[in-house]
């Protein structure tokens, strides 16, 4: 009879050993020289790396000696497309870049062609960042998804909502309509999801949520929408419905758990806690806000009342990067500073927010947001072999504090490499930069 000791090795995909990983949940955990095992996409062992070499024979072994293993970012809030507007009409107000710049020019160009080449480019900015899911908010969501599909990025796409035509579609009911059967036609994409995303409450009408709250309840899809982003979206729903935006869409039942705020940065404290009592998550997104000068979101205080928050970048055209690491810097520093308290928002909290919490909003947390056994190995390899790294008393302070999207080393989307060594994996460098060029000329001819 042969002993456990003398047993062959178990067969695998892949064995990573690393100096630290950080698993996510439980909560603040960091492990030290374990090894993380992949099988068939998923993870399938976390484990000391004594264990696993004396257990596991992975078909591709990575030794990543002084390095952190981490869950893959999830960007809560984006317009991926919008990557080829990235600087076109920077330092202005809110409503002026909108209404004088951005919109002008999606009219003129906005097309199948514009969101996939678009979302292509953002899609490689990201995964080079160490974000392996992001939530999108804009047209023609087939060809982002073809995009995205390309790049082997996972994407939560917005089926997007206005009243207004656009290049994409002429009403309400046709964005709807449209986004629904590009949802049927991708249902079997693994790495493709869907949001309803109606684009704000001052460019959707009362029927319109109405049906919105219908099809989510029906389909059980999250609603990702831009809210109490400034002082001017709440006067103007003063001015026409007598009401703040968010008790508007309470009173037209979108308030649940299936809702995505997406900035949130002029609430009360009433309308916090009504957030946070009916489930509904924040996609927060302080490069945007502070760029737009739009304010700064209350973090504190929604977490002491156990809301669930996020992190997104919003578009390239308003922040200008696609980077989740600014983004957890500049929320814990801005939650520190705004409520005067240096305990406020701690690393630990911070990465949380750009994974697992993410994840959980997009109904995801099953598959994705922290290293479990069973999800899918969506992870990213930050390397911390360079002096200017050094010392490291704490690797997830490092990661908020120190560290930059340019240290990751190597990013994994459902168990297939996308970036080894700091290199993307079949990107097309040169059509990106051809066609970068192309959009870049005629955006200027305008």
């Amino acid at each position: 009879m042969t002993s456990p000791e003398n047993a062959l090795p178990i067969s695998v995909d892949l064995v990573i050993d690393a100096r630290w990983i950080i698993p996510v949940e439980p909560d603040d955990t960091v492990l030290e020289h374990h090894s993380l095992i992949v099988k068939d996409g998923r993870i399938h062992d976390l484990l000391p790396t004594p264990e696993a070499a004396a257990r596991y024979a992975g078909h591709e072994h990575r030794r990543l000696g002084n390095h952190v293993l981490l869950p893959g970012l999830v960007n809560l809030h984006t317009h991926a497309a919008m990557t080829l507007l990235r600087g076109y009409a920077d330092d202005l107000h809110l409503m002026e870049w909108l209404q004088e710049n951005i919109w002008p020019a999606e009219a003129r160009h906005v097309s199948p062609d514009f969101v996939h080449d678009g979302t292509l480019l953002a899609c490689w900015e990201m995964l080079r960042g160490g974000i392996t899911c992001f939530n999108d908010m804009y047209f023609f969501p087939e060809d982002a998804a073809r995009a995205a599909l390309s790049a082997g990025i996972r994407a939560a796409l917005g089926i997007t909502v206005l009243e207004f035509p656009s290049a994409y579609g002429t009403h309400a009911q046709d964005y709807l309509d449209k986004g629904l059967q590009a949802r049927e036609k991708l249902q079997g994409e693994p790495l493709i999801s869907f949001c309803l995303a109606p684009h704000a409450p001052y460019t959707v009408a009362d029927t319109t949520f109405e049906r919105i709250a219908t099809l989510a309840a029906e389909s059980a899809l999250p609603i990702h929408i831009h809210l109490h982003e400034t002082l001017d979206e709440i006067a103007s729903s003063l001015e026409q419905h007598g009401v703040r935006p968010l008790e508007r869409l309470q009173r037209l039942g979108l308030l649940n758990n299936r809702l995505i705020a997406v900035h949130a940065v002029h609430l009360d404290d009433e309308e916090i806690s009504l957030l946070t009592s009916s489930g509904c998550h924040v996609a927060h997104c302080p490069t945007s806000n502070m760029k737009l000068a739009s304010g700064i979101a209350p973090v504190g205080k929604m977490l002491a009342q156990g809301m669930p928050i996020g992190l997104g970048t919003d578009g390239a055209a308003s922040n200008n990067r696609l980077d989740l690491f600014q983004e957890m810097r500049h929320a814990a520093l801005l939650a520190k500073v705004a409520g005067l308290d240096s305990a406020l928002l701690p690393a630990h909290q911070a990465l949380r927010m750009a994974t697992l919490e993410g994840a959980r909003a997009l109904g995801l947390a099953n598959k994705i947001g922290s290293l479990e056994v069973g999800k899918a190995a969506d992870m990213i390899a930050i390397e911390l072999d360079d002096w200017i790294h050094q010392p490291c008393f704490d690797p997830v302070s490092h990661l908020i504090y120190v560290t930059g999207r340019e240290n990751v080393s190597h990013v994994w989307v459902n168990g297939k490499l996308r970036i080894n060594d700091k290199k993307p994996i079949n990107c097309p460098y040169d059509m990106l930069l051809k066609k970068t060029q192309m959009w870049h000329n005629a955006l200027l001819s305008h």
